[in-house]
């Protein structure tokens, strides 16, 4: 039996390659949707892919499963009760899907949202009668278990999701044996969950011994505590786990359109168009110089999570880069569906003409102390999420979550200095960028954020 984890840290994500080495007869779960990893992984072992199996509508990335279709002719299967244009083949509860000695066993674990599904893997031949691990999807997380609010508004709502979450796990999970590895979609970082472990394999006793969630409870207690204090989601959630139900083009044919350099005058024509303009350089670059009105959301860090939270799907998008990273701009974009890419600045910042041409401060945490001593009107904009802003903040902030930024950046005053701030720059930045945007004048960051502040002034929520 091969059964090969490949962990995507940007979207700490995790999908799987499950094959029987003898038959050649593979299947890949929960694939994302730059699918040439498992293609050369299974021609490498001479395997073919039959079949590609999702485990839920994810919501914070698009899968695979498509291309696999695609490239490969696989069959997709999904969940008890699960609505998609693309045909697919049902995985009612406690059905099986053989792949030569290798045995797949479908759970269908509801919670998370209605339709998802668990997946036991035993070796019939090695070990016929003990699964050798359980792929949970966003049910069972190392530490946690997956958040039910996403998909409230299908006409369940959370604390109903979260009484099947309870019923899933009870009377399904944790029924299996101690010894099964339990591998789950997301770790540490990801959105559907609040307490995720940076492990990416545990075993169904691991999680029984350490994990809050398993605990022996009643399920009003389960409830009240799996619907408290989660995360607030990116807004592009929904979009995505409606996209993962529809027939939609494949990342290869939208990568074309997507790698394909604009003169600064053809960037400056779609930008009276309509397009938005993403620079996704680091930040201290772009604070030094950037396009007027453009974006900042960097690479080095959960570039495809923010950019699917600030900007709008329905809008096209320009990309700024440094050169030789259009393509990587454009493809993590593309993991998260957002397809509208009509090129990117050939030859990156340099060549923006000198009247597009404009800049912003940074500044340390001892410039801010002294500002906040000498200019009373200076108003710190806290862009953390809301459980980083219960932990403590600074004096007299605004609390904005960055992840809500439409909802709020109208509201701020414009006749007052501004100071974002976030845990260590990143988003502080992006969001400095969307206020410039929008046509506030006197708008800094803080370079090193409220890591920089931590024990200074930090005020107990």
């Amino acid at each position: 039996m091969i059964l090969e984890q490949y962990y995507l840290g940007c979207l700490a994500q995790a999908s799987y390659l499950i094959a029987d080495e003898e038959s050649g007869e593979a299947a890949v779960v929960d694939p994302r949707r730059d699918v040439g990893i498992y293609l050369e992984a299974a021609e490498k072992a001479g395997l073919t892919i039959r079949h590609v199996l999702l485990t839920h509508f994810h919501a914070d990335f698009l899968a695979g499963h498509l291309e696999l279709r695609e490239k490969t002719g696989a069959r997709i299967h999904l969940g008890t009760g699960a609505l998609a244009e693309y045909e697919f083949d049902e995985m009612r509860d406690g059905e099986t899907l053989s792949l030569g000695r290798v045995e797949l066993r479908f759970l269908s674990t509801p919670g998370h949202t209605p339709e998802s599904t668990s997946i036991v893997v035993t070796d019939t031949q090695a070990v016929p009668n003990e699964p050798h691990a359980v792929l949970t999807g966003d049910t069972l997380f190392i530490g946690d278990v997956g958040r039910p609010d996403l998909m409230a508004s299908v006409g369940l709502s959370s604390e109903e999701l979260a009484g099947m979450m309870y019923d899933s796990l009870h009377q399904k999970l944790m029924t299996l044996p101690d010894e099964t590895l339990v591998y789950p979609g997301h770790g540490a970082g990801s959105m559907c969950g609040k307490n995720l472990s940076t492990d990416t394999v545990s075993t169904i006793g691991a999680q029984r011994a350490t994990n809050y969630a398993v605990q022996p409870m009643p399920k009003e207690d389960f409830v009240g505590i799996l619907t408290a204090n989660q995360p607030m989601a990116p807004a592009y959630f929904p979009f995505d786990a409606e996209r993962n139900r529809s027939e939609h083009p494949v990342l290869e044919d939208v990568l074309e359109t997507a790698v394909r350099p604009l003169s600064a005058d053809e960037v400056a024509r779609a930008q009276v168009d309509g397009a938005q303009l993403l620079d996704c350089r680091d930040a201290e670059l772009f604070a030094r110089g950037h396009w007027r009105d453009s974006i900042n959301i960097g690479l080095d860090g959960k570039y495809a999570t923010w950019a699917g939270t600030v900007l709008e799907e329905d809008r096209s998008i320009v990309v700024v880069a440094d050169p030789g990273m259009e393509h990587e701009a454009a493809l993590r974009l593309g993991r998260i569906g957002f397809d509208r890419v009509v090129g990117y600045l050939d030859g990156g910042f340099e060549t923006t003409p000198e009247d597009r041409r404009t800049n912003h401060r940074r500044i340390e945490v001892d410039e801010l102390r002294r500002r906040l001593a000498d200019v009373p009107a200076t108003l710190v904009v806290d862009v953390r999420q809301p459980g980083e802003w219960e932990a403590g903040h600074i004096e007299g902030a605004r609390h904005a979550p960055l992840v809500r930024i439409a909802e709020w950046i109208d509201e701020l005053p414009k006749d007052r200095p501004i100071v974002c701030i976030c845990k260590s720059g990143y988003r502080s930045s992006s969001a400095a960028s969307l206020l410039l945007r929008a046509g506030y004048d006197d708008v800094v960051d803080v370079r090193s954020g409220m890591d920089a502040w931590s024990g200074v002034e930090a005020c107990p929520a």
